[in-house]
Parts: structure tokens; C-alpha cells; sequence
């Protein structure tokens, strides 16, 4: 007899809605008594660092790592891994040189550092961008992943069946999702989220953040457990891929459509510095915390546990092509598919009662606390730079609560309501693909105008706004303008194909940007008052300090250029390329730590920010 009906089990279903109503009365225990600004808006800058990692983990750590980053493992391969790899380089960025100015400067919202530094052009500039990012690029994406990929456990086991038969015979099918449920199931995120975040502000957030990185971290590490169990491990997927499809080398050529391996270690970093430096739903966590030190080990516990996701993500979407390669020949899966199927093939036949019902928890809770730190990110930038600026300048903290929460409500209906309207369920677009290709086309010049109004004295009001607008035109005209001009001619279409790659696109947009930013800066007058909030002007560096810091970096760049050159060579083998620039990377660390010691060495954050840096290198040279 055909199986029929879903494979979620009675428990399932009180595992995953009692811990929706869990996570939605926590949140509304923590935010009880926000009666500040500061209480509702930065968690009344009381967070301890475990508040601050587990917020800045679970903000970051959404559905486009549970679903997205392993459906793009299971169609591209391990490469996807330099987002998260890479992204060390970016928390270390806040970590030593943004957050110390923002914190100086006591500050809400970074825009209010463009303010300050430039003028109110830029800070209004950025902050449209922010919102639109938040609102349109990510919120509306992720209700709609976290609704499908759930909506798809309840699909009837017969139209899997069906449409698996049919797919392995040749024909053309594809699973369908009961679009009723699924906008059910965004309306169901929008309320719960929705409520905790309206009445608590940042420290519901915070709180219910921590717990739902836990279910996020809990049902992802089931998944890669099964699901490697089935290929018999990490070597036995390597193995398997040996003779396969070829999906666990970190980087692909120059010329690749999607993860080329020149725009991973030159745009992406642009996207990371932005995403880690200058994004103010991220930052703010930072800014949330007790002390600076708590923020720093926060921002860096934060990161060792990032590390994971390449293994327990990217890694478990490789072997889930293999494993579906056995079980299902000849079936086309698509990538964003993969993590429901595993629940239905790997996790479900198990037979542990209320383990799918844990997992699904767990995705819910990963897009949960991205989607309320996106909420009450966004509403914190408009409160502050646009009404208290703009409308009310002498409104009181109860009128600035008053209009964050009504900026709350309003932002997760429409967004679940333009989800509903704009994202069909049924498509078959990668999703991470979607979220970073859209984010990458306005924030190369925003990265840009913190960097050099931190870095350069000379930077004017109008320099750093000339780095925003150029960021952006540049970013929706060098693809375009690429493909008419260079990407026919043999030499660049060789080296970075006929169509240039959004990843090279920003890379291009920043260098513009900075260009604006100095060009222009020239040639107007610069402020005096404004040009003292640099890293030397605020304390953060010293002259000789700053200098120092930049030839370390110089020096590692050659470094791990010279034992990169090596191994392309086959003169050094990857594992002890990986061990020597791993070394190097935390020497360098260590040298600043023993600098400025002034009691135990393993109580000073540098060294935990060497041993993290030193991991994430370590994985580029040995994941070659």
C-alpha cells in the first residue's frame, strides 16, 4: 500500500508550535519593563557577551543557511563555504576598528555616525538603503523560505511519491505546495515575531535570539549527523565526490557564473565589510552590550560557532546530493528542496518521535531571530533619522517607543503581505542567490564612506555622499556595461566570462565609490570639527599604531599570497601551506596581545581573535 498523508507525527506538531509559543512568550517576559530609549531600542546597553554572540549568530544565521546555504552546497558544491569562512575577516573588522568608534561616539544608529562625519545627506542615503535592504531584500525572502520549506513537510506523501516516479522516468515535475498553507504560515511568522518584538524591543530580541540559536544549532547539527551517517562521513562523501559530481573544492574558476574564486576573495569581501561593519541590524547587538570587552568576546564566541556552518550547512547539502543520487537516480532535486527532503529521507526513518517536529523548531527559530533583529533594526533607523530628526525633535522616550512599535507593526504586515503577493512558492530560484545578488547592488559605496571617513581626515560631507550614489549607479551599470564592451573581448570574457559576476560587480563599485570619495573631497572644503571622528582623531589608533596594524596586514597578504602560489605550483601541499599561514595569522595577533598585557594572556580577546582568524585561514589553504 502507497504511503499516504505527511510523515510528522502527532509530537512533531507539539514540539514545533509550543516551542513558537515559547519563543514568543519569552520575548514578551523579557521586554516587560522598556520604559527608555536606551531599554527599548539597545537593551538598555546591559547585554552580556553570550547575549551579545547569540543574537549576532542568530541575526546573521537564518534560513539562508539552514535551506539557502545547503541548497546552493547541493547545486554548486563546497565553494559556498568562503561566505562564511571569509566573513571572520569582517567580524574582526568590527570587532577592532568600527565598533570602538561607534561606541565612543555613543551612538544608536550608524547612520548617525555619517551624520556626525559628513552630513545629513549621507544618513538619510543610508538609511533608505538599510530599509530597503531589511524590508525588501531580506524579511520578504526569508517568510518566504521558512513558510515553503515547512509547508513542504505537510505535503501528502503521495504527490512526493508521484512526482518523484515521475521525475526519475524523465517527465518534468515538481512538488506543490498548498499555497492556503503557505500563507497561512507566513502569517503565523509575521504574528509571532511580530508581537515579542512590538512590545520588548531590542532585549526581547536579544533574549529569544540566544534561545532560538540554540534550535538553530540543534536541528541543523541532526540533519548533518543523519545525513552524513548515510555516506559514511566526511571521508566517505569526499570519497564518493572523488568519482562524482566534484562538489567539495572551495573555489572554482575566475570565469565561474556564481562563485568564482577571484570575486570570492575581492567582492565578497566588500559585502562582508559592509555586512559586518556598517549594517546596522548586525552592529546594533554590538552596541547593545555591557561593556566593550563583552562586546568583543561576543562578536568573536559569535564567530568560532559561524565556522560550523560550512560542515553542518554547505557540507550536509554535498552529501545530500549523494545520498539522493542512491536513493533516488535519475530524480531532479532542486536546491532549495534539499533540506526538506532530508527531513522526509534521512531524519524521518530514524523513528525518534518529535525529532522532525525539533528541527522544524529549529529552521523556524533560525528565520525568527533574523527577522526581528531586521524589524527592530529598521524601525530604530526611521525613529531616530527621520522622525526625531525630521518630524519631532523634541519627542520623549514615550513617543519614540510609541512610534518604533507602530513602525513594527507596520513593516511585518506589509512585508507578509508583499510576500505573499511578490514570492510564489513553487519557484525554483535559489533563494541564498537571490538575498546576496540584490544586497550586493547598493551597499559597495555605503562600506566605502565608513571606511575612508574613519581612515582619512580629508574626507568632506560631500566626498562621502559622491561614495554612496556611486556605489550604487556603479553597481547597476558595470554588469550591464561589461557585457557590451569587455566581456567580447577574448582576454577579460577569459578570465572573468562574457557576463561579469555580481561579486566582481561591487568590487568594481567600491573602487568608484572610493575614488568619488577622494575626488570629490579634493575638491570641496572639509570640516574641521567633522574631520576629527577618524581612528586617530577618536583614540581608537595612534598614528604609529595605525601604521603598524597596516603593515602586518601587507605582510600576511604576501605571505598567504607566496604559499598560495605554492600550492598552484604543487610545490607545497595543503596542509602545511594551512598550518604555516594559520601560525602567522595568530603571531600576528599574539604580538599586539603581549604588547598591551596587563594580566593573563588567555584572558585577552586578541588571542581568541588570533585563534579564530587563524581557523578561518587554516580552512582557506586546506579546503583548496
Amino acid at each position: 500500500m502507497e504511503n499516504t498523508g505527511t510523515f510528522l507525527t502527532p509530537l512533531d506538531f507539539v514540539v514545533f508550535f509550543g516551542s513558537l509559543l515559547g519563543v514568543m512568550a519569552l520575548g514578551l517576559w523579557a521586554g516587560r519593563k522598556e520604559s527608555t530609549t536606551k531599554d527599548y531600542f539597545l537593551a538598555g546597553r546591559d547585554v552580556r557577551w553570550w547575549g551579545v554572540a547569540g543574537s549576532i549568530f542568530g541575526s546573521n544565521i537564518s534560513a539562508n543557511h539552514m535551506v539557502g546555504m545547503m541548497g546552493v552546497g547541493f547545486t554548486l558544491g563546497f565553494a559556498e563555504s568562503h561566505f562564511e569562512i571569509t566573513a571572520i575577516a569582517g567580524l574582526l573588522l568590527l570587532c577592532y576598528c568600527f565598533l570602538p568608534v561607534y561606541r565612543k561616539l555613543n551612538i544608536y544608529t550608524l547612520s548617525d555616525y555619517l551624520s556626525r562625519r559628513y552630513d545629513d545627506k549621507s544618513r538619510v542615503a543610508y538609511s533608505i538603503i538599510m530599509v530597503l535592504i531589511i524590508t525588501m531584500v531580506m524579511m520578504l525572502p526569508a517568510f518566504y523560505i521558512g513558510s515553503r520549506s515547512v509547508n513542504f513537510l505537510l505535503v501528502d506523501q503521495a504527490q512526493i511519491n508521484e512526482v518523484l516516479k515521475a521525475s526519475a522516468g524523465g517527465e518534468a515535475q515538481t512538488i506543490q505546495i498548498d499555497k492556503a498553507y503557505y500563507i497561512l504560515g507566513v502569517l503565523i511568522m509575521a504574528l509571532v515575531t511580530g508581537v515579542y518584538t512590538i512590545v520588548g524591543g531590542l532585549k526581547a530580541v536579544i533574549v529569544t535570539d540566544v534561545l532560538q540559536s540554540t534550535l538553530m544549532l540543534a536541528g541543523a547539527l541532526i540533519v548533518a549527523w543523519f545525513t552524513f551517517g548515510e555516506v559514511g562521513g566526511w571521508d566517505g562523501m569526499r570519497a564518493l565526490d572523488a568519482k562524482g559530481k566534484d562538489l567539495v573544492h572551495l573555489y572554482l574558476p575566475s570565469d565561474h557564473p556564481q562563485r568564482p574564486w577571484s570575486g570570492m576573495l575581492s567582492g565578497l569581501m566588500v559585502l562582508h565589510f559592509y555586512y559586518w561593519g556598517a549594517n546596522q541590524f548586525i552592529v546594533q547587538r554590538a552596541l547593545a552590550a555591557k561593556s566593550d570587552k563583552e562586546a568583543r568576546m561576543g562578536i568573536i564566541t559569535a564567530g568560532f560557532v559561524k565556522l560550523l556552518i560550512p560542515f553542518i550547512s554547505i557540507g550536509t547539502g554535498i552529501a545530500a546530493y549523494y545520498v539522493f543520487a542512491e536513493r533516488m537516480p535519475g530524480v531532479q532535486v532542486d536546491g532549495d528542496t534539499a533540506f526538506p527532503l532530508l527531513l522526509r529521507e534521512v531524519v524521518a526513518p530514524a523513528g525518534i518521535a518529535g525529532l522532525v517536529g525539533l528541527v522544524a523548531a529549529g529552521l523556524i527559530g533560525a528565520i525568527l531571530s533574523s527577522v526581528d533583529s531586521m524589524m527592530n533594526s529598521a524601525a530604530t533607523l526611521i525613529t531616530f533619522d527621520f522622525y526625531k530628526r525630521f518630524v519631532n525633535p523634541e519627542a520623549t522616550d514615550r513617543q519614540l517607543i510609541r512610534m518604533g512599535r507602530v513602525l513594527i507593526g507596520v513593516m511585518v504586515t506589509g512585508c507578509a503581505l508583499l510576500t505573499i503577493v511578490v514570492f510564489d512558492p513553487n519557484t525554483k530560484q535559489l533563494f541564498f542567490t537571490y538575498v546576496a545578488s540584490h544586497q550586493s547592488k547598493l551597499v559597495g559605496g555605503v562600506v566605502v564612506a565608513f571606511a575612508v571617513g574613519m581612515l582619512w581626515k580629508g574626507a568632506t560631507a560631500a566626498g562621502g555622499f559622491a561614495s554612496i550614489i556611486t556605489g550604487v549607479v556603479v553597481s547597476y551599470a558595470v554588469v550591464p556595461f561589461y557585457a557590451a564592451t569587455l566581456g567580447k573581448i577574448s582576454f577579460f570574457s577569459g578570465m572573468f566570462g562574457a557576463n561579469l559576476n555580481f561579486f566582481h560587480g561591487v568590487f568594481v563599485a567600491a573602487i568608484f565609490a572610493a575614488l568619488a570619495n577622494v575626488i570629490v573631497s579634493k575638491m570641496t572644503q572639509s570640516d574641521e570639527q567633522k574631520s576629527s571622528l577618524t581612528f586617530v582623531g577618536l583614540g581608537v589608533f595612534t598614528k604609529a599604531s595605525l601604521r603598524a596594524l597596516t603593515a602586518k596586514l601587507t605582510l600576511s597578504l604576501l605571505v598567504y599570497a607566496l604559499l598560495g602560489f605554492l600550492m598552484w605550483r604543487e610545490t607545497a601541499v595543503p596542509l602545511v601551506a594551512a598550518l604555516i599561514a594559520s601560525a602567522w595569522t595568530w603571531l600576528m595577533f599574539l604580538d599586539a596581545a603581549l604588547k598591551g598585557r596587563a594580566g593573563s594572556l588567555l584572558k585577552d580577546d586578541k588571542v581568541w581573535g588570533g585563534l579564530l582568524a587563524a581557523c578561518a585561514v587554516f580552512m582557506l589553504f586546506y579546503f583548496k
